[in-house]
């Protein structure tokens, strides 16, 4: 079992893409099983709780659209050769992602977190849909077959807010300063939304250690980390 957790946001277009190249990846080992969670990381932490017009937020980190619309290129690109049409220029809100991090934390418990983490991309990108608003994050939870009311109470009650924090503190302590970051085995940590061969080449290097006589009498908390960038 080779155990991946990727770091992410859930409004970030390499994060889309990387979770569609990784799902290529994951296609080009068919004899390996994975075990994968998604964890917290917010690229844009100082956005307000109820989120920023669009125009607004492109003028305060690109200079506006049209300087927007060049950064975007690659992306647009990138997302292209994963089918993933993106329509950056009808995005109409930018949101605080705190709580659709909550969401898929409660989502793993739930048993669905990689459909939960899908229907976000798909809410926001496809769907121009507000990630940050609890009644949109309730919709997905009912769509992906959690309790939408019991999600309503967790929002309701402000529960896990301290675990989440501490969960993407743990990802900026390590060093992380951007996303995808795929780490493989709490061992290997990959950078960016990279090509399937550079992620299967990573677990091809985990199986070759867990195929190690010595990596059964290694130290629990032992870690080596490979950065492909």
């Amino acid at each position: 079992m080779i155990h991946v957790d990727i770091i992410s946001d859930t409004v970030c277009p390499w994060c889309y893409i990387g979770k569609r190249r990784f799902e290529q990846a994951v296609a080009l080992r068919p004899g390996y099983e994975f075990q994968v969670g998604w964890r917290p990381f917010q690229l844009n932490p100082d956005i307000p709780r109820a989120g920023l017009a669009r125009d607004e937020f492109l003028r305060a980190k690109f200079g506006g659209a049209d300087r927007a619309d060049r950064v975007y290129e690659a992306v647009r690109v990138a997302g292209e050769e994963v089918d993933l049409d993106f329509d950056f220029r009808h995005i109409p809100h930018q949101p605080n992602t705190f709580d659709s991090h909550r969401l898929v934390r409660w989502s793993e418990t739930a048993g669905v977190q990689d459909d939960v983490v899908e229907k976000l991309f798909l809410s926001y990108f496809a769907e121009k849909a507000d990630v940050g608003d609890q009644d949109v994050l309730v919709e997905v939870a009912n769509s992906c077959g959690m309790d939408g009311d019991l999600v309503r109470e967790l929002f309701q009650r402000d529960a896990d807010r301290d675990l989440v924090m501490a969960e993407e503190g743990v990802a900026r302590r390590m060093g992380i300063n951007g996303v995808p970051c795929f780490v493989v085995d709490h061992k290997y940590a990959i950078s960016g939304a990279q090509e399937p061969s550079v992620l299967t080449h990573v677990f091809d290097l985990a199986m070759q250690d867990k195929n190690k006589p010595e990596s059964k009498a290694a130290a629990p908390n032992s870690q080596e980390t490979a950065e492909l960038d």
